[in-house]
C-alpha cells in the first residue's frame, strides 16, 4: 500500500469515528441532565436563606410546568416563601412538600426559582427530592440519596452542603401556621408519605413515551464500538486487497 493510499485510510477511518462518537454524545447529552439547589454560605440554623433551585429539562417534546419538592427534617412548608421564578408559576404548599407551578416552559428550557427558607435546621447537608413533571404528563423523579447516573427515573436527589453553625446561632421559634391558598383540583398533588412512594405509584405509561434517553448511554457505546469495529474491518481488508 502506497503512502498516499494508506493516509486515505487512515482520514476515511478517522471521519468514522468522529460520526460515531458525535452520535454517541448527543444520545448520551440527557443522560446528564440533574436538578440543583445552591445558597450563598449556606449554615446550619441560618435565618431568612435564600436557595435557587435549576431543574434542567430533558424532553425535547414537552415544557416543565411544575417541580414538587419535598421538604427535609427540620423545614416544614410554612417556613417557605416562594421568591422568583418563571412568568406565571405560583407556589402551594401541601402536606409534606411546595409545589411550584404554571403555565408549560418552552421545550428544553430548564426551570430556575428560587424560595426563602425561614431558618435552616441545623445538619450537614440536605436533600430536596423533587419530582419534575413535564406538559404531557411525563414525571421525572430525583429522588435517590444516593449519587446515581443515567435518567431522571429514580436520579439524584438535589442537596445542599451546609456549613457549621454560627457561634450565635439558636434554633427559632416554631413557625406560626400560615394560611396557604387551597389547591383546585386541577392543582391538588399526590400527598405520599415521602417522595419514594410516589415515585412508586406513578403511571408507568410515562416510561414508554419517553424520548430513550434511558437507554442512550449503552446504545451510544455499542455504536461507537460497532463503527470501530467495522471500520477496522474495512481497512485491513483493503490493506491486504491492495498489497496482495
Amino acid at each position: 500500500m502506497s503512502r498516499t493510499t494508506r493516509a486515505r485510510a487512515v482520514r476515511r477511518f478517522a471521519a468514522v469515528t468522529t460520526v460515531a462518537l458525535s452520535l454517541a454524545l448527543a444520545l448520551a447529552a440527557p443522560a446528564f441532565a440533574h436538578v440543583e439547589v445552591s445558597a450563598k454560605d449556606a449554615r446550619a440554623l441560618a435565618e431568612d436563606v435564600t436557595l435557587t433551585f435549576v431543574a434542567e429539562s430533558e424532553s425535547s417534546s414537552a415544557g416543565i410546568t411544575k417541580l414538587q419538592v419535598f421538604l427535609p427534617e427540620g423545614i416544614t412548608p410554612d417556613d417557605v416563601t416562594y421568591g422568583e421564578g418563571p412568568k406565571g408559576w405560583k407556589l402551594t404548599r401541601n402536606d409534606d412538600s411546595y409545589t411550584v407551578s404554571g403555565p408549560a416552559l418552552a421545550k428544553g428550557e430548564d426551570a430556575e426559582y428560587t424560595v426563602t427558607i425561614r431558618q435552616l435546621p441545623e445538619a450537614k447537608s440536605l436533600a430536596f427530592k423533587t419530582l419534575q413533571s413535564y406538559s404531557d404528563g411525563r414525571v421525572d423523579r430525583w429522588i435517590e440519596l444516593e449519587k446515581s447516573s443515567g435518567h431522571g427515573h429514580g436520579n439524584s436527589a438535589p442537596i445542599l452542603e451546609l456549613k457549621p453553625a454560627a457561634p450565635d446561632a439558636k434554633p427559632a421559634d416554631p413557625s406560626p401556621t400560615a394560611k396557604s391558598p387551597s389547591p383546585t383540583p386541577s392543582e391538588t398533588e399526590t400527598s405520599p408519605s415521602n417522595a419514594d412512594d410516589a415515585a412508586q405509584g406513578a403511571n408507568a405509561a410515562e416510561e414508554k413515551k419517553d424520548d430513550g434517553s434511558p437507554a442512550a448511554l449503552p446504545v451510544a457505546v455499542g455504536a461507537v464500538l460497532l463503527a470501530l469495529i467495522g471500520g477496522l474491518w474495512w481497512w485491513k481488508r483493503r490493506n491486504a486487497a491492495e498489497g496482495s
